[in-house]
């Protein structure tokens, strides 16, 4: 959303908004939904959705044979290694910088600075996101005016990482330094340090005030919430929230490798979840046209959204523009905790006006979200800590949302897993949880009188984006979830342990995401035919270690009607595979499996139409199935490589069997999840013992069991890190603490709690054979039932993440003063 876009308020009503529908709303988001006759299909009746095949690369992974960005640099003996030189100080000025002694290092190609004639000078973002990017231009690729410690001031190439590194110390800076703020409470203050003049920025984002530090401000509302609040039948509570910095923890860090071809176009093999929105990025700040820019991405070794973003690229490519050599950059692992992304820390309140028996006439969150020193994703994340959390109680008739986005002079942040959902979930779901003890209410029921089921319109999602973001609920397994949730964990049947010192309780959780970004994503495929029968599959989504191209080729064997081993996949290179937006929002699955679907379709067509001359039978009486077409009349048949030769090398016609295929959608239906985890508290010393974690999602129709499993297992993972770590933390002169995974304190699998992942089908009419997503909604659910289940078990309430044995042994002290 840019500076000029209104955002919707929502409208306001002195009454309950009422469910009652005009004709024009129910025309425009209509219960049943026009898909093929081929994508609701029977468990029985699938040969390749719902399969368990093997993981396109688990065998390289498992011999060594994959190879990610770095594995590329041998193919480039000229190749020379960057190094960047990032800001010692949180706040100031570069007053001089002497490069002296660095250029006359031998081995060194070249030293950069903001001046140099290949950096541009223009301001961008490093969002990977739409055009024209929800997020302010205010970064430089390499800056004179630092923000924070690790902001790029200067970079250098040679002939190895050893030489880079001391041509690097060899650079001598002098600072002008400024006062700085770190905390968003002082930097939203009249009298905090400036970090950003109005003319620093371009691009600037709805609801900014710089003379604040604010990025941004956004708001929406359905109903009047002061209203509820002012009746004399309502309980209003209150709670307050916090969440870390938590770090992406890839295990492949950021890298890029830049060259110039033979065709004098720039080249870069990058780890990155966004190949296009980086082209058109680096375009945009290079001055150089779309069409001479080529991005390949390799196998990446995770992204969790920090490598949706352009974090690197545009300093190996000034670079090799300027020594005309192969350049790599390759990220330290301290560079991965301080000068990278993370997710945003927040501080959330929540506040509700609930009756006596259990009616929630009002919910509100607001957050505060700390936005590092650049704005890259900052509003739109915020947006999430209500658009997502809030729309899952959609009976609910007031709903108020508000959030400011701060900057500080901390490390910036970025997308992340859940992106923003994660805040929010933790605050509405642990403030519910409240309300109910409060009023000695079933947690679960009190959830279920108002979450989402089919049929609803979703009017609370329309609320944060704006007129048509509305959204039909077509599919929702919610009290499936729950039901097998709870009978997992045994939610019914909790025996204490024996000794009095130990108590034992269980949290519950719930949470609903998106399936991409609802009018603003797009996915595109091809399909070719060999002579052989076989499948070239053209794809421009990214694989980021999901199993995306798995998923796709699944999808396409299923339309085809073939074996999986006959497809190959050749995914996200702006030069050879169609256009896509990227891997971010949960839409991998659902907007370039759709397209994929429609390219398959596409061809499928055309070898029914072939196998009809073939076998002088109409195309009506022919199915697909194993590799053949047959005839259900007269049980003729032919195979696809018959067809594949006869359409190539025919007598009279000729045609190179295609299939094409472009997907963009309003919708963005919801995934669910219900989460349980068990706990056990020593109520001497604070310490928990979590014995469990249940997560039942509801992600459609799983095109691949095993791949969803083991995306909501990791994403489970992930929110149990954000529950019990530290995250990365500053100290008070704006250094990160962390430099390694040991400082980080990265939980190992041997010390996480058991995850139990349950999956609970239903069929969403507007995903590929039934599918939605899975990979964010369970990251969210962890933080909330771990801190309503320490609650359960002890009676108190840990509100500021990590829960740590020290904050529970401060509040049962607390309470017995």
């Amino acid at each position: 959303m840019s500076e000029d876009e209104p955002v919707s308020d929502g409208g306001t009503a002195s009454e309950p908004v009422p469910k009652t529908e005009t004709v024009e709303t129910e025309e425009e988001h209509p219960l049943e939904w026009d898909e093929p006759d081929n994508n609701d299909l029977a468990p029985e009746e699938r040969s390749s959705v719902s399969k368990r095949p093997e993981k396109q690369d688990d065998r390289k992974l498992v011999t060594g044979d994959a190879t990610f960005t770095a594995d590329q640099a041998r193919r480039f003996p000229q190749l020379v290694h960057a190094k960047v030189l990032r800001s010692e100080i949180p706040n100031g000025r570069v007053v001089d910088i002497d490069t002296t002694d660095a250029e006359a290092m031998d081995g060194v190609h070249a030293v950069l600075t903001p001046d140099s004639p290949t950096v541009p000078d223009g301001k961008y973002t490093s969002a990977g996101q739409s055009y024209p990017e929800p997020s302010p231009w205010d970064m430089q690729v390499l800056t004179d005016r630092v923000r924070y410690v690790g902001d790029p001031i200067a970079a250098v190439a040679a002939e190895d990482t050893e030489t880079a590194a001391a041509a690097v110390e060899a650079i001598d800076v002098d600072y002008e330094e400024y006062d700085y703020v770190l905390d968003p409470e002082v930097a939203f203050s009249e009298d905090a340090p400036q970090l950003f003049g109005d003319d620093d920025v371009e691009n600037k984002i709805v609801g900014h005030d710089y003379s604040r530090n604010r990025m941004s401000h956004i708001e929406g509302r359905l109903g009047d919430v002061e209203e509820a609040y002012d009746r004399e039948d309502v309980h209003v509570h209150e709670t307050s929230w916090e969440t870390i910095r938590q770090s992406h923890a890839n295990v492949e860090p950021h890298t890029t490798i830049a060259y110039t071809d033979e065709d004098d176009r720039q080249v870069l093999i990058t780890s990155t979840q966004v190949p296009n929105h980086t082209r058109r990025q680096l375009a945009h700040l290079f001055d150089i046209p779309i069409r001479d820019i080529r991005v390949k991405k390799p196998r990446v070794g995770g992204g969790f959204g920090g490598k949706q973003a352009m974090v690197v690229e545009p300093i190996p490519l000034a670079l090799t523009l300027a020594t005309d050599r192969p350049v790599m950059y390759e990220a330290t692992r301290e560079e991965e905790f301080y000068a990278m992304r993370s997710r945003h820390p927040m501080q959330v309140r929540a506040r509700s006006a609930v009756t006596e028996d259990g009616t929630i006439e009002a919910l509100e969150l607001y957050a505060l979200s700390n936005t590092g020193a650049y704005g890259s994703h900052g509003m739109t994340v915020a947006g999430n800590v209500g658009a997502k959390p809030l729309p899952l109680y959609s009976k609910v008739p007031r709903i108020h949302f508000e959030a400011d986005i701060v900057h500080t002079n901390v490390p910036q942040t970025g997308a992340m897993r859940g992106y923003g959902a994660p805040q929010g979930t933790l605050a509405l779901e642990g403030h519910l949880d409240e309300v109910a003890r409060d009023l000695d209410l079933d947690p679960i029921e009190i959830r279920q009188d108002h979450y989402m089921e089919i049929g609803d319109l979703d009017e609370i999602a329309g609320m944060m984006g704006g007129e048509g973001a509305e959204r039909r609920i077509r599919s929702c397994g919610l009290d499936e979830c729950v039901k097998r949730g709870k009978e997992a964990i045994g939610w019914d049947d909790i025996d204490q342990p024996e000794a009095d010192h130990l108590h034992r309780g269980i949290g519950v959780a719930l949470s609903a995401q998106g399936t991409g970004v609802a009018g603003d994503e797009l996915g595109a495929a091809q399909i070719m035919m060999n002579e052989d029968g076989s499948f070239h599959l053209q794809v421009g989504g990214v694989d980021i270690g999901t199993g995306a191209d798995t998923a796709f080729v699944q999808i396409a064997a299923e339309e085809l009607g073939c074996d999986e081993r006959a497809i190959i996949p050749k995914t996200s290179d702006t030069d050879n595979t169609p256009f896509d937006y990227g891997a971010y929002a949960s839409s991998t699955t659902y907007i370039s499996g759709r397209a994929v679907k429609k390219a398959a379709s596409d061809a499928r067509d055309r070898i029914l139409e072939w196998a009809s001359r073939m076998l002088e039978e109409p195309v009506d009486a022919l199915e697909t199935e194993s590799g053949e077409v047959y005839s259900t009349v007269s049980g003729d048949s032919v195979t696809f490589e018959e067809i594949g030769y006869e359409s190539v090398y025919g007598d009279e016609t000729r045609e190179h069997i295609l299939g094409k295929g472009s997907f963009s959608t309003e919708e963005s239906p919801p995934p669910f999840a219900a989460q349980f985890a068990d706990v056990t508290v020593d109520e001497r010393t604070g310490e928990f013992e979590v014995n469990k974690l249940v997560v039942a999602v509801d992600c459609g129709v799983a095109i691949n069991p095993g791949m969803a499993e083991g995306q909501i297992e990791g994403a489970n993972h992930m929110g149990y890190e954000m529950a019990v770590t530290e995250g990365i933390t500053v100290d008070e002169d704006g250094h990160v603490e962390v430099e390694s995974y040991d400082d980080y304190g990265f939980r190992t699998a041997s010390e996480s709690p058991p995850i139990e992942s349950i999956l609970v089908e239903t069929h969403e009419p507007t995903g590929p054979f039934g599918a939605k997503s899975v990979a964010e909604v369970p990251t969210n659910t962890v933080p909330p039932a771990l801190s309503n289940a320490i609650r359960e078990a002890v009676g108190v309430r840990i509100t500021e993440m990590p829960i740590t044995a020290e904050k529970i042994r401060t509040k049962l002290d607390d309470t017995t003063t």
